[in-house]
């Protein structure tokens, strides 16, 4: 009797362990990693970047008007020139243009053109992410400028 009540003992602390194991066969999700950018914010450049657009796009008031006018008339005259990007990526991009109190940033979509009226005779800084590449460039601006991107 003793032998049997030791055994009987044995089995259930044996069952009792194996019923207290995990047995799900369901893989918890994990989301990819976010890329780690050079500031240190954890995020994905292009994402970031398509979130600013977007954000960009709906606030945004083209100078169309007055950039045609500017290129079409003339303009020696006038205390602004143009700048005019052409986007030839199949990336939404936002360039951002800061000189001597003057900082704007200007949504520009995929295959598309965007411009902007500045302060002529200064410097500016042009930047941007294109398909997660940088775009960087300091410039004197004297007269209407226009640049083609591509990636």
């Amino acid at each position: 009797m003793k032998k049997f009540f030791l055994f009987f003992l044995f089995i259930t602390l044996f069952l009792n362990s194996c019923g207290a194991a995990n047995h799900s066969t369901r893989q918890p999700t994990r989301k990819p990693s976010p890329i780690l950018s050079n500031t240190g914010i954890k995020n994905s450049s292009a994402a970031q970047t398509e979130r600013e657009y977007q954000a960009l796009i709906k606030v945004y008031k083209p100078e169309t008007a007055e950039v045609l006018n500017s290129l079409f008339n003339d303009s020696s005259n006038s205390p602004n020139v143009s700048i005019t990007v052409e986007n030839q990526s199949n990336c939404n991009m936002v360039l951002t243009i800061s000189g001597k109190n003057y900082f704007k940033k200007i949504p520009i979509g995929a295959y598309k053109t965007g411009a902007v009226m500045v302060p002529k005779n200064q410097n500016y800084n042009l930047s941007g992410m294109l398909c997660n590449s940088v775009y960087e460039k300091t410039k004197f601006i004297t007269n209407s400028f226009s640049i083609k991107l591509s990636k």
